[in-house]
């Protein structure tokens, strides 16, 4: 792993005292994360004293340490014959309508069945990810959705179309169009969300949205925020939800799911940002839906080599689909407002 030592050998200071054995190397260790630090002390790397330590260990303030951290060997994507759903392809560019349930690429504790598995099962020439973003475990990808999110994501087949992919959506030259459904009704017909985005200090797992500040301000505990602009207008109202479209004018980790909850209309399924619970219609309960109504339903750009407008779309995907037909028959209404992404 980069910026890892094979060996070092550390005092423990006064200051140490009472501290546990993980949190002290995590300071000492600021390049490497709490996981890896966790990694090494399992596989008994560490040695206090002389013995293979706990991550609880509590120390004394003068014990000799010894940290082996042996390199991982390279993770590389590897070729599966998995299915997909192609909406647009050309020999610079690859739009995958993709399913609910996967991955984009390979993550902690997740390596087999994601989308860059599948692409490179099709036999696919993907771009390195741009000259300074070398990663083999995300050849091609540009941007993400969500596991649980569906729908349309675009894909660079060389580093050309990478690079040039990569400034339309800096410049915000990309439109992205996505389909929800948020607990809850509104006042208004449309709207914009301008929130600063960051981690969330407490929920590691999480994003959190910030009141606005002077950039020199935003900062958190664990980072800086970053500016975000969601718009929105309503599709179709119910008695106990809203379907909407947004357009997302930029695009931060789970930044639509964030800006709803915290103007207190939560995606329905979302169990990170809302509560896991049923929509309730009536006396009748939906059955729970399994994971957040969120569907990329269009997706355009500045086409990387011509500059030709490209644009995909993508109908609903059908468990949202069949879930807003169960909302619709509850309520007696029908589903004329949203025909179109059917």
């Amino acid at each position: 792993m980069n910026s890892e030592p094979n060996r070092k050998e550390l005092l423990v200071s006064p200051a140490g005292l009472g501290m546990r054995l993980d949190r002290w190397l995590a300071e000492q260790f600021p390049q490497l994360s709490r996981a890896r630090l966790q990694e090494l002390i399992g596989a008994g790397l560490v040695l206090v004293n002389g013995s293979v330590a706990k991550p609880s260990q509590k120390l004394r303030g003068s014990e000799h340490v010894v940290v082996e951290a042996r390199p991982r060997p390279p993770l590389r994507a590897e070729p599966e014959t998995i299915p997909l759903e192609i909406a647009y392809e050309d020999e610079d560019v690859l739009i995958v309508n993709k399913p609910a349930g996967m991955s984009v690429h390979a993550g902690a504790g997740n390596s087999r069945g994601t989308l860059v598995n599948a692409l490179l099962g099709r036999g696919h020439t993907l771009s390195r990810g741009g000259a300074q973003d070398d990663d083999p475990l995300r050849p091609g990808i540009v941007h993400r959705l969500d596991k649980e999110t569906s729908g349309l994501i675009v894909i660079a087949k060389n580093d050309f179309a990478h690079a040039k992919l990569a400034e339309s959506f800096r410049t915000r030259a990309v439109k992205k169009i996505y389909i929800a459904l948020v607990e809850d009704r509104f006042e208004k017909t449309q709207g914009k969300i301008e929130l600063p985005i960051g981690r969330d200090p407490i929920h590691r797992t999480r994003m959190k949205a910030f009141a606005k500040q002077p950039p020199s301000a935003r900062l958190t505990h664990v980072g800086r925020t970053r500016e975000a602009l969601t718009a929105w207008r309503k599709l179709a109202e119910y008695s106990a939800a809203t379907l909407i479209e947004v357009q997302l004018h930029t695009g931060r980790t789970h930044q639509i799911r964030v800006h709803f909850s915290a103007t207190k209309h939560p995606l329905v399924g979302d169990t990170l940002y809302g509560a896991a619970r049923q929509l309730l219609v009536g006396k009748a309960e939906l059955p729970v839906l399994g994971r957040q109504f969120l569907h990329a339903a269009k997706l355009g750009f500045p086409h990387p080599r011509t500059g030709q407008w490209i644009e995909a779309r993508a109908p609903l995907a059908q468990d949202l689909r069949q879930f807003l037909e169960n909302l619709v028959a509850a309520e007696g209404s029908d589903l004329t407002a949203v025909q179109e992404y059917f």
